[in-house]
C-alpha cells in the first residue's frame, strides 16, 4: 500500500475512534444514560460507517417517519405531480343564473387550500385561510350563478374516509397536529381559537375564530382569572359540533388554541356556501358531506382502475402547486396531515386506492427495491404520529443514502430543515459548526426524540446520520442537546 494512502486510512480510523469515544462519553451523561439510543453515522462517498450503536434495533421514529413518506411521494409521483379541486354540478346553470340540483365541491387531495405561502417561507402564514374557497366562489359568480336550488356538497371520495391511523392517541383528534385526513382539506383542517380575557377577575372571556366561520357551537364558560395561572380546557365529543370551553385566562392576556375540524368535507362545503351567500348567491339547501366509506373499497388495492371520480359539469377548478413544493413544507415544518395525504396520493396513483393501507403497501415495495429489509421497519402511518411505527437507524441511513444518490437528490436535499435557519431546526444549532450545515428531519413524541439527515465535516466529507432516542425520563430539551452535540462532534 502506498504511504500516502496508508496515512489517510490511519487518519480516518483514528478520527472514527475519536468520534466513537466522544459519542459514548455524551451518552454517559445523566440526561442520556437512561435513554435507549440507536445511532448510525456513515460517510456517503465511501460508504464507511464512522459510528454505530444499536443500528439494527427498532426504535419509535416519531416524525422521522416523514422521511419515508416524502421520499415515497417524490420517487413514485415525481416532483411535478399536481392535485386539482373542482366544483361540479349535474347540469349547466340556466341563462337566468339558476342552478338546479346540488353544487359539488370535489376534493382531489390538494394539501394547500390555505393561506400558506408557496414556495415555502419560514414566516407564519398570513392572509385569509379560506382564500382558495373564495377563489372558487368568485369563479362561480363569474359563471353567472345567482341561485343554487340544492345543497353545497363537500365530496372527499377521491380518498376513502379513513381520518385517523392506528396508534394515534384519542386526544390527538382534538388538535391541529392530529387533524383528520380528507381528500378535501381546507386550512390544514383546523381553525384558530383565540380567547381574550377581560380587565377584571370574573369578567367573561371573549372568543374569536380564524377563519371566522362558525362551524361549531361554542359552550364558553371561560372567565378572567383572579391570579396569573391559566387553566384553560377544551373538549368535544367524537362527531359532535359542540365545543366546550372552561377554565380561566389571566386578566389582560389572551390564549390561542389550534383546534382540529372533525369533518373537513362538511366544513369546506359550509365555507363555500358562506362565500357564495356573501356574494349575493341564494343557496336554498344546507351544506352536506359525501364520504366514500373504507369498507366499500378495502379490496381495491391493485384493482384494474381506481374508483371513479365525481362526475358532472365543471363550473370551477383550482390546480395545486407542484408536489415538490408541498414535500418541502411537509418536512420543513413537520406537517402531519400533509404526510398522510401524500401517502394516500401514492396509494391511489400506484394501487388504485387512496387508502393508508395501499400507500403502505407501495411503501413496502419501494423499500424492498432500495434494499431495506422488511424486518428493519414497521410503518403504520405517513406522519410519525402513530406510536406503533418502528424503524432502525440503519434503515433510515439506507434511505438517506439512496435519495442523495437518486435522480432527485438535489431536490431531496432542499426539502429538509437547515440548522439554525428554518423549519423545525430554526432555533437549533445557532452559533455552532452545524449552523447552516446540517440538513435534517426532527422527530418528537412523548419520550421520543429523533434527528436524521446530512452534515458536512470540516474535511468536506458529507455524512448521512440517524440518531433515535427512546424511553427517556429526562426533559426532551436535554436529550435534544445531546443529539446536537453528537452532530457537532461528527463535523470535527
Amino acid at each position: 500500500m502506498r504511504p500516502a494512502l496508508l496515512i489517510l486510512l490511519l487518519a480516518a480510523q483514528l478520527g472514527a475512534a475519536d468520534l466513537g469515544g466522544a459519542i459514548r462519553a455524551l451518552l454517559k451523561t445523566p440526561s442520556a444514560s437512561r435513554a435507549a439510543w440507536g445511532i448510525q453515522i456513515t460517510d456517503l462517498k465511501s460508504g464507511r460507517t464512522l459510528f454505530a450503536l444499536n443500528e439494527d434495533r427498532l426504535f419509535i421514529p416519531a416524525s422521522n417517519t416523514k422521511l419515508f413518506s416524502t421520499a415515497l411521494g417524490l420517487m413514485r409521483l415525481g416532483p411535478d405531480h399536481r392535485f386539482r379541486t373542482r366544483v361540479l354540478a349535474g347540469r349547466e346553470p340556466a341563462p337566468t343564473g339558476v342552478l338546479a340540483g346540488d353544487l359539488i365541491l370535489a376534493g382531489g387531495g390538494d394539501p394547500n387550500l390555505s393561506a400558506r405561502a408557496i414556495p415555502y417561507r419560514k414566516e407564519p402564514p398570513e392572509g385569509n385561510p379560506l382564500e382558495a374557497i373564495e377563489e372558487l366562489a368568485a369563479q362561480l359568480q363569474r359563471r353567472g350563478i345567482r341561485r343554487v336550488e340544492g345543497s353545497v356538497v363537500g365530496d372527499d371520495t377521491f380518498y376513502p374516509w379513513e381520518p385517523y391511523a392506528e396508534g394515534w392517541a384519542l386526544d390527538d383528534a382534538l388538535w391541529e397536529y392530529g387533524a383528520p385526513v380528507s381528500a378535501l382539506t381546507v386550512n390544514d383542517n383546523f381553525f384558530s381559537l383565540k380567547l381574550t380575557a377581560g380587565a377584571s377577575p370574573g369578567d367573561p372571556v371573549m372568543v374569536s375564530l380564524n377563519p371566522p366561520l362558525e362551524f361549531y357551537t361554542l359552550d364558553n364558560r371561560v372567565r378572567t382569572a383572579r391570579d396569573n395561572e391559566a387553566r384553560l380546557h377544551l373538549d368535544r365529543e367524537p362527531g359532535s359540533r359542540l365545543l366546550q370551553l372552561w377554565g380561566a385566562v389571566p386578566a389582560g392576556e389572551s390564549r390561542t388554541r389550534l383546534v382540529a375540524i372533525h369533518d373537513p368535507a362538511l366544513y369546506a362545503a359550509e365555507a363555500l356556501r358562506d362565500a357564495l351567500i356573501r356574494r349575493g348567491v341564494d343557496v336554498r339547501g344546507p351544506s352536506r358531506a359525501r364520504h366514500l366509506w373504507l369498507n366499500e373499497v378495502e379490496n381495491l388495492e391493485g384493482a384494474a382502475v381506481p374508483p371513479a371520480e365525481p362526475a358532472g359539469v365543471e363550473l370551477a377548478r383550482r390546480e395545486s402547486a407542484p408536489l415538490i413544493e408541498d414535500l418541502r413544507i411537509t418536512n420543513k415544518v413537520s406537517q402531519n396531515l400533509h404526510a398522510e395525504l401524500v401517502l394516500r396520493a401514492v396509494g391511489r396513483a400506484r394501487r388504485n386506492a387512496g387508502t393508508r393501507r395501499a400507500g403502505l403497501l407501495e411503501m413496502a415495495g419501494f423499500l424492498e427495491e432500495i434494499g431495506i429489509a422488511p424486518e428493519s421497519y414497521e410503518l403504520n402511518d405517513g406522519s410519525g404520529l402513530s406510536r406503533m411505527n418502528l424503524v432502525s437507524p440503519a434503515a433510515v441511513v439506507a434511505l438517506l443514502r439512496f435519495l442523495h444518490a437518486s435522480q432527485h437528490g438535489e431536490a431531496w436535499m432542499g426539502l429538509l430543515p437547515v440548522g439554525g435557519e428554518d423549519g423545525t431546526l430554526d432555533t437549533r444549532f445557532k452559533g455552532t459548526a452545524a449552523a447552516g450545515n446540517v440538513r435534517a428531519k426532527t422527530g418528537t413524541l412523548s419520550h421520543v426524540s429523533a434527528l436524521s439527515g446530512y452534515v458536512r465535516t470540516r474535511r468536506g466529507a458529507l455524512l448521512a446520520f440517524s440518531i433515535l432516542a427512546n424511553n427517556y425520563d429526562a426533559p426532551s430539551s436535554e436529550i435534544r442537546a445531546v443529539i446536537d452535540k453528537i452532530v457537532n462532534r461528527a463535523i470535527q
